[in-house]
């Protein structure tokens, strides 16, 4: 072994041109022996004169410069298309012009605290700025794996509001149908009946469609243009009620998306998006996302009294704290439930229990006293 330790120290021993080479590594982990001695073999194949490196020498890249390798080897690896692009887009406009010359050991949580402050002041949202220190925390964690640096600063998230969202009443619901017509009524009768991401709506196959059993197998999703797995990278399966059955059998089948462009290519997220405000136009309605139809579906289901883990695996989450923002409206449909309790034949259960409540002891033994000198 060239590499080993003894003690707590690593060291690297070799011989080159029949002398032998023994040194203790200045940076004192596996990795960093291996690279001190890679440089060793370097400088005495060169015939250069051998320097023993100290720990200070050794040099520490500047967040730009590790950060462009963590993005080629580690986010292009690992990362989806979508995220690639997310990542790349976060480094290039906010990380690298504020963290970029700074050397990668020396970033504190002091500077970390001064990006969120002049981010925030910038007029960022405080969900878009953890979104950075999300890429932030995850690029210094790979640095500390890859042992580059020691310690990683405590990154501190912000406090982000409950997140709002909309979603279509019934009445709503049949209104935006009939202004639709075509593709885009199947495509928003599938939104509002599966809760389907709009990229797997798009990416949906007719493989993925099973008729008879009346079942759509998502396991596909396509986001910027690019096919891939779902956002959770697990594959559910999601009933399909019977009107959805009926159109889909209307449409037929093939072998290739069930919606997509007349030459059989996938459709864009703008087109889509414009077709959809168009028909809330002609429906007198505000102008909703695809994303708002998804949001729909789980409301309803929760006003219905569907539990959050029945909704948490037809929405596909891959968390439950997700599907959780659709509680209060669980809660609702619990509650109008319960009221029904109140009611037994028409009466007001409080009124029920008041005229049967048991007398009081003293009323009762009063009573049997005044029996008693009646007879």
């Amino acid at each position: 072994m060239s590499v080993y330790k003894r003690g707590n120290k690593y060291w690297i021993a070799f011989r080159f041109n029949h002398q032998r080479h023994r040194k203790a590594s200045p940076d004192n982990s596996y990795a960093g022996a291996k690279a001190y001695e890679a440089l060793i073999r370097q400088k005495l194949a060169r015939g250069e004169p051998i320097v023993i490196v100290s720990e200070k020498d050794i040099a520490i890249p500047t967040f730009q410069e590790f950060s462009k390798k963590w993005f080629d080897v580690y986010v292009k690896t690992n990362n989806k298309y979508s995220e690639t692009l997310n990542k790349e887009s976060v480094l290039r406009a906010h990380l690298n012009p504020f963290f970029g010359v700074k050397l990668l050991d020396k970033i504190n949580s002091f500077d970390v605290e001064g990006y969120k402050a002049k981010k925030l002041q910038a007029g960022q949202s405080c969900k878009s700025v953890n979104n950075h220190l999300i890429v932030l925390n995850k690029c210094l964690r790979t640095a500390q794996d890859w042992e580059v640096i020691k310690e990683v600063p405590k990154i501190k998230l912000l406090k982000v509001a409950p997140q709002k969202f909309d979603f279509l009443s019934t009445e709503e619901c049949q209104l935006l149908l009939d202004s639709c017509e075509g593709i885009l009524k199947e495509m928003v009768l599938l939104g509002l009946k599966t809760g389907l991401r709009f990229g797997e709506l798009i990416a949906l196959k007719w493989s993925d469609i099973d008729l008879r059993r009346k079942m759509a197998t998502i396991q596909q999703s396509i986001a910027r243009g690019r096919l891939g797995s779902t956002k959770s990278n697990k594959i559910r399966y999601v009933p399909l009620l019977e009107d959805v059955v009926e159109i889909l059998r209307a449409k037929g089948s093939g072998d290739g998306l069930v919606f997509s462009n007349a030459n059989n290519s996938p459709l864009t997220a703008v087109t889509c998006l414009r077709w959809l405000h168009r028909a809330c136009e002609r429906a007198n309605m505000r102008a909703i996302g695809w994303h708002t139809l998804r949001h729909t579906f789980a409301s309803h289901l929760a006003q219905k009294g569907a539990s959050i883990v029945i909704i948490k695996d037809l929405m596909g989450h891959a968390d439950v704290k997700t599907t959780m923002r659709y509680s209060h409206l669980t809660a609702s449909a619990v509650r109008g439930t319960l009221e029904t309790l109140n009611e037994d034949n028409g009466h007001n259960m409080a009124t029920l229990l008041a005229t049967e409540r048991p007398k009081p002891v003293a009323l009762i033994a009063g009573r049997a006293k005044i029996l008693g000198k009646a007879q």
